[in-house]
């Protein structure tokens, strides 16, 4: 198995390609358009190829966007050429910013993907620290429901220059899913290459999380279900939380 995102950058679009980052970018703007301040800077932590990034910046956001794939990042660098983006090659437990931010944001579970509480609650604690008065931090996770649910469970993905397989194995004791991906990449002289990845993802309460919430500082924290302004059904798969900096 290789690093995290390095094989998997390669194709990481054309496996996303269900994902209606549209939607996620319409979701992500009925947050700031409630802020009772003008919403100009917005950082995103876990920006991946950057597709949800780019969409904000064309409306008008001065995005920063941050990830800890380098190869993730470089096909970022090429969709968002130029519009007002900055790219940062930062883990978000140690967000480092060059001004204060109007909103902070992180979407697709990339906060799963922190599998240590100790580094979330840091991280949370940074975000506080970025974010200008009045500023806006809003997150998706996986809940634990949806990540338990993953166990056992084998998924494909093709079309005719890729074949990927992913298997999901959820740990009770460690909280922790993890998912190995066996990934068959077709290459221009029509021979194939394989390659592996291994990811992780941590079940997170909405109990804890709104506690790390609170530890770092953030205050009128609310919860809502998966791109709905509404709170959360029994069974959810994916919640949202957004919390606010005081002045």
């Amino acid at each position: 198995m290789t690093d995290a995102y390095t094989v998997l950058a390669r194709c990481y679009d054309r496996l996303t390609a269900d994902v209606d980052y549209q939607s996620w970018a319409d979701y992500v703007e009925r947050h700031l358009r409630r802020r009772r301040e003008p919403t100009r800077s917005v950082v995103e932590l876990g920006c991946g190829t950057g597709s949800l990034t780019c969409l904000l910046a064309r409306r008008g956001y001065a995005m920063t966007a941050l990830d800890l794939s380098p190869d993730m990042l470089a096909l970022a660098e090429q969709k968002c050429r130029g519009l007002d983006v900055l790219l940062l090659c930062q883990d978000m437990s140690r967000l480092v910013l060059p001004a204060p931010a109007d909103a902070v944001i992180s979407c697709l579970d990339s906060v799963n993907y922190v599998t240590r509480p100790a580094a979330l609650r840091r991280t949370f604690r940074r975000v506080w620290g970025a974010l200008a008065p009045a500023g806006l931090f809003l997150f998706d996770v996986k809940t634990p429901a949806a990540l338990e649910g993953a166990d056992g469970q084998t998924y494909l993905d093709e079309d005719d220059d890729l074949f990927c397989v992913w298997r999901g194995e959820y740990s009770p004791r460690r909280r922790i899913c993890g998912y190995g991906l066996d990934l068959f990449l077709r290459e221009e002289d029509g021979s194939w290459t394989r390659g592996g990845e291994y990811h992780e993802e941590y079940a997170y309460s909405l109990e804890e999380l709104e506690g790390f919430l609170r530890e770092a500082g953030f205050s009128h924290i609310k919860v809502y279900g998966d791109r709905t302004m509404r709170s959360p059904g029994p069974g959810a798969q994916r919640v949202f939380f957004a919390a606010r900096k005081e002045r």
